[in-house]
């Protein structure tokens, strides 16, 4: 039902902007360069109404959230890894700096990790045909991360503070966009899901620039095609990098045929977006050095293993 209404508001959408691919096609830039421009800029209604209802139901829920995550015991990872699969850009890095105060376990704020969806989900639903895409991605996500995230506290413990009799100083942080993840104005309500669309349709539009050229390039081509062995190994490394840029990539390779669904899986487990940034920040840095090395293993194994089973 859902896909069926994504493909009507998509033939309205392909409609209204007909007059606009008319005047793009007439400028003097290759078809992948010109296809590439226009498949970005039919995204931008869908981007923008998708994190609209993200930006609300966060604005009315996180904080419910973020409290329930503080105060629960053994069911956190749970919590944790249901709540990430909802994407919001800064659950991660509200779970990094909860860990860093010992508020969390290591198990949790690894299977927030594995969970996170950042901006995989608004990119799927603005892509009707792909839009089935959802359903296996966060469920593997989340399988991974509830299944790691209890491993991981069973086999090592690691102590926490009791969050409501603690006098920790508060951090405050900030989004992918610099809004305040945790006293948000309703001010907010538009203008960042205007500026939070804005900076993902420049990440996709040169994404998809990029990709397109890759694709009418036989020898970039080819080169991809014949190492896809290794290609679970890449793209763990590369979701390390704190930045929704790298969910986006994957998420376009993916819809493009670039790369397999393992690796993909494997770059999306890995990439906490700006989590990362935040435990290292933050955190121990031998014991953030841990959370990497976990994070990169799970990634390059479930990566191999679905590629395998697949």
């Amino acid at each position: 039902m859902l896909i069926s209404i994504l493909e009507k508001i998509n033939g309205l959408n392909e409609s209204i902007f007909t007059p606009i691919d008319n005047l793009i096609n007439k400028l003097p830039l290759s078809d992948w360069a010109l296809d590439g421009i226009c498949d970005s800029i039919h995204l931008i209604p869908f981007l923008f109404i998708v994190f609209l209802i993200i930006e609300i139901l966060e604005f009315y829920y996180a904080d419910r959230i973020n409290s329930a995550l503080k105060k629960t015991g053994k069911s956190g990872v749970l919590i944790g890894s249901l709540a990430s699969i909802f994407p919001q850009c800064g659950f991660s890095v509200i779970a990094s700096s909860l860990y860093s105060r010992r508020i969390i376990t290591r198990g949790v704020l690894i299977a927030v990790y594995l969970s996170t969806s950042d901006e995989t989900i608004p990119i799927l639903l603005a892509i009707p045909e792909k839009a089935y895409l959802i359903i296996p991605i966060v469920a593997l996500k989340l399988l991974i991360g509830i299944i790691v995230g209890y491993f991981i506290d069973f086999a090592m413990p690691h102590k926490t503070l009791e969050a409501v009799k603690t006098d920790v100083k508060e951090h405050i942080e900030e989004g992918c966009c610099k809004h305040d993840l945790e006293h948000g104005s309703k001010r907010e309500l538009i203008i960042h899901p205007i500026l939070h669309t804005l900076n993902i349709w420049v990440f996709v539009l040169v994404v998809t620039l990029i990709l397109n050229y890759c694709l009418t390039n036989i020898e970039i081509t080819n080169y991809i095609a014949s190492s896809r062995l290794w290609q679970p190994v890449v793209a763990s490394f590369v979701g390390l990098i704190p930045n929704c840029a790298i969910s986006i990539g994957l998420t376009m390779m993916l819809i493009k045929g670039t790369i397999s669904f393992g690796a993909v899986m494997s770059g999306l487990l890995s990439n906490a977006g700006l989590g990362l940034l935040v435990l290292l920040k933050n955190n121990d840095f031998k014991d953030t050095l841990k959370i990497i090395f976990i994070l990169l293993v799970v990634s390059i194994v479930s990566g191999f293993a679905i590629n395998f089973l697949t």
